[in-house]
């Protein structure tokens, strides 16, 4: 039976959220709501209290600092996408924030959120991987630090403990000479679920030729992966038509993807491919577009 009277609490300090985890065992945490609110109208089980973290100013806070930034894990993305700062240092992170959803759903969603919920299609997560942002997760054991690829364990599941939850995220800035990038592939034109994402990171030397990247596919596995052989594919390379084809095979190889009504498995690892080396060509022209500083 429906319970329709759940409790609500807006904590204003972290350890008074980590408390009221402690306290009540099926207590479930939000960043926004704009996933939560869904499942329950379609028939998730319910939580006796409901623990909103958009008032504790930690968790909605964006700090650029001297090696980067601090965002808030409840820190609407809508935040991220309208700073012009944020979004000409990190485009890629920052368009893939501008996919969640409507301009509406933009006002509420969050980094947090849209990683927790643990979709494997989660717009922002391949951009986060690509990033290597860190998550500070606070909990009744204290305050941990990890990559945002040790958050998600599968689809819907998450490595936090039940009084656990991401208070912020740490992201670096980007060396000289680097751009990142996000794309992805669907069925209409706005507002749908990615049938696969790809993001990339690139630096490129003195030379034109890539001295690091890092690529991420979404949607195509039960979480977003990191993609080694197209990585090293790259790596003291230029980024041709021949490097590209290879980017494009290992991202195609690396994919564990379903069959469903969005897409078949043989579709999804084409996809990832195409779309995989047009994120590097993107990322590349962005890092050669940089100044020594990092700035576009």
């Amino acid at each position: 039976m429906r319970n329709w009277y759940m409790d609500y609490l807006a904590p204003t300090s972290v350890e008074e959220a980590v408390g009221a985890l402690a306290a009540q065992p099926d207590a479930r945490v939000f960043a926004g709501a704009t996933d939560l609110i869904p499942q329950i109208r379609a028939g998730r089980p319910e939580p006796g209290l409901l623990i909103d973290l958009k008032r504790i100013d930690r968790c909605t806070t964006v700090t650029k600092t001297d090696t980067g930034w601090v965002v808030g894990a409840a820190t609407p993305t809508s935040r991220l996408t309208e700073d012009p700062d944020f979004s000409s240092t990190l485009p890629g992170l920052s368009e893939a924030a501008g996919l969640i959803g409507s301009d509406q759903i933009q006002n509420r969603s969050s980094l947090g959120g849209n990683l927790c919920n643990a979709s494997p299609a989660a717009d922002s997560v391949p951009a986060m991987l690509v990033n290597e942002v860190r998550a500070v997760v606070a909990g009744g054991n204290g305050t941990r630090t990890l990559p945002v690829g040790d958050i998600t364990t599968g689809p819907g599941k998450t490595s936090l403990a039940d009084d656990e939850f991401i208070v912020e995220f740490e992201i670096d800035a980007p060396p000289p000479n680097t751009g990142d990038a996000y794309l992805r592939m669907i069925p209409r034109t706005e507002m749908d679920i990615a049938v696969v994402g790809a993001g990339a990171q690139i630096t490129l030397d003195a030379d034109g030729n890539c001295a690091a990247a890092r690529i991420a596919l979404g949607a195509v596995a039960p979480t977003a992966l990191r993609v080694a052989d197209a990585e090293a594919a790259l790596v003291g390379n230029p980024i041709n038509d021949d490097t590209l084809a290879a980017v494009a095979a290992a991202a195609s190889a690396a994919c564990n993807p379903i069959d469903d009504k969005r897409g078949t498995i043989a579709y999804r690892k084409q996809v990832a491919g195409v779309l995989a080396k047009r994120a590097v060509k993107l990322a590349a022209d962005r890092a050669a577009g940089t100044n020594a500083n990092g700035a576009h």
